[in-house]
């Protein structure tokens, strides 16, 4: 297995605008192959996704979804620039399947910056709690720990998760082909996942 270098994964964003750690995992999979590793991001549709990111997306649509039983409703607004996009089959579709994403995985957050930092210091402490007696370097255990908020993000963090309907793929890469397919910057705003009945309580 080649080793993935710092120096690797930023040739790879450079070429392809793609995010840090979806070029370090198209490294991974593609055994340190430069070309491969492209590949694999145009056929994830990740390639150049990245370099939209910045532009305004001032328009969208606000969604729901309301899961099978009717026990539990979701709204979730999905940005993009343009009405014309915002209109297609293919961007309400997005917005459907990320609503019921939502209501199946229940995250709490969008993104990693909306988690706050008291919830993140948290987990450090708990990870730590648990690493007490294991007598291993500080480094070791910074790294150990890096690698558990990870999780932690995969699990509470929509865009970290892995797609309820493929797990080889999550929600961010799912956007970013959005993205790459429309030619737009699309975004993810906000969500409110509720128990029907709740709501208005």
């Amino acid at each position: 297995m080649a080793e993935i270098t710092a120096a690797m994964v930023k040739q790879l964003r450079d070429k392809t605008g793609a995010g840090m750690m979806e070029c370090k995992a198209a490294l991974t999979e593609a055994n340190g192959n430069l070309e491969e590793a492209i590949t694999l991001l145009r056929k994830r549709g990740l390639a150049s996704a990245a370099k939209r990111a910045g532009r305004t997306t001032s328009q969208g649509v606000i969604g729901s979804y309301i899961h099978m039983g009717g026990k539990i409703g979701v709204l979730v607004e999905v940005n993009c620039e343009s009405d014309f996009v915002a209109r297609t089959d293919d961007f309400n579709n997005l917005v459907k399947e990320l609503g019921m994403h939502i209501a199946a995985a229940a995250p709490r957050w969008v993104r990693r910056e909306d988690v706050p930092s008291d919830e993140v210091e948290k987990e450090k402490a708990i990870y730590r709690g648990q690493m007490e007696k294991e007598n291993k370097p500080a480094h070791v255990i910074d790294k150990i720990i890096e690698g558990k908020l990870g999780s932690f993000y995969s699990q509470f963090v929509l865009l970290d998760q892995p797609f309820v309907r493929d797990d080889k793929m999550t929600i961010n890469q799912l956007v970013a082909q959005a993205s790459a397919k429309t030619g737009e910057n699309v975004q993810v705003s906000r969500f409110v996942r509720f128990r029907v009945g709740e709501a208005g309580e």
